[in-house]
Formats: C-alpha cells, structure tokens, sequence
C-alpha cells in the first residue's frame, strides 16, 4: 500500500545508479532534490556518455557534450560527486553483470551510501540501458536499501497512447511512497541538458501529468533492527 510523505525515508549518503546523463535530471531529478534540501550527501554513478542519442547532434562529438551537460545539472540538483564511466551507449545489457556491479561496489563504498536510487524494473522507457543500469545497483550493494523511481500505470499509459512509446508503469498497489516534489530546481537541471531536453515533448508531457507527485518503490527495503535502533538489510 503506497503512503504520501512530505520528505522521502531517512538517509545520509545516496547513490544514484544511471545509465545515461539527463537520467538524473529528466528521471531522478525531483527525488534527488529533495534528498539534498533533507541535508542528505547526493552522489551519482552513470555508466554512460549517452553518446548513442540521435538528439542534439553537433560539431563536437556528442559524449563530450552530454558529459560537460551532466556536470551542470549536477550542480543544480545538489549532487555533490558524480563518477562518469565509459561504457557503450545502448550496450550495457553485453556488458557482463559482474563488472557493473563491481563499479557500483567501489562507488558506493567511497561514499558511504546508505541508500541507492535508480530507475524501476523496467526501465521506466522500457530502454535496456535503464533496466541494466538497475540489475547492476542491486547486485553491487547487496547489503544496501534501493529505492525506484517509478511511473503511475495511468501516466505510462497515457504517454504509450500520445507518444506510441514503451513507458512501463505501476497499478496504484503496487507503489510504496509518494512523495510530494517541487519540479523548480528539475526543470533547471533538465535545462542544462540543451541537447536533449530541446524540443521533447514526450517529457513535457510526462512532467505535466505527473504534477507535483513523484511515485518509489522498494527494490531492496531497509528493515529496522530494534536491537541497534537503525536501519539495516
């Protein structure tokens, strides 16, 4: 049963697992707001350059644009390290599990992460990226809470129906927390990312339908251990 909160569970160090910049900023971009103005430490590994995009081509090559994208709209978000990596854009789901799972390992290690935020099962866009990126933050830190960033099942439904695009939902049941955001300081973030936030109306879209709310659900709940008063898996 999904609760409405005001803030998101308690945490001190979070690690947000992508795949792609503007993961952070077009997906995550409200949470991991929120988690900073909680006075929490907001860290990101992203796996890629997002050098496969067919959006903003240019003159420079396009990893070299995206990354210097993602170092703006880091800043915006309140996110105080970002570790960018140099896998193949569209090519994460060849890369062998383990080695993902060992650079979120090291990552989250080096800044203490008691919580990693990523991208539901699924993808959110049904991108195989997105479902890889998440497969690594479960098996990297199995001793760590995740946390997803999900869709609403009326919302991917509605952008399928406009867009005849791949988003992959959740019934209202099957959410955990809802959790009330201000998009402000997203939207200035996603404005960094000039390339690929230009002329895309299905993010528009989904930012209008969704409102104020954003939806999470536990991957890997932390489960409070009466005996130390905390919380731990």
């Amino acid at each position: 049963m999904s609760a409405s909160a005001a803030v998101g569970p308690a945490t001190t160090s979070v690690l947000a697992v992508c795949a792609h910049p503007d993961d952070e900023s077009f997906g995550l971009g409200a949470v991991l707001t929120r988690f900073a103005d909680a006075g929490a430490t907001v860290s990101m590994l992203c796996f890629t350059h997002g050098e496969a995009s067919t959006l903003g081509r240019s003159d420079r090559p396009l990893g070299e644009v995206r990354r210097a994208e993602l170092t703006a709209a880091a800043a915006v978000l309140g996110v105080g390290r970002v570790a960018l990596l140099d896998y193949p854009d569209g090519g994460l789901a060849e890369v062998p599990l383990e080695r993902l799972a060992a650079d979120v390992a090291g990552a989250a290690g080096e800044v203490g992460a008691d919580l990693l935020v990523v991208f539901d099962e699924g993808g959110i866009t049904g991108h195989p990226d997105h479902v890889r990126a998440t497969q690594a933050a479960l098996e990297g830190a199995p001793h760590t809470p995740v946390i997803a960033w999900s869709l609403p099942r009326d919302v991917a439904d509605e952008l399928n129906a406009e867009f005849s695009a791949g988003f992959v939902g959740r019934d209202a049941g099957g959410v955990d927390l809802r959790l009330d955001v201000d998009r402000a300081v997203q939207r200035r973030a996603i404005a960094c990312h000039a390339s690929q936030a230009h002329d895309n109306p299905v993010l528009a879209r989904r930012l209008e339908l969704l409102g104020d709310t954003e939806s999470l659900v536990w991957l890997r709940p932390a489960v409070r251990d009466p005996r130390a008063g905390g919380a731990t898996v």
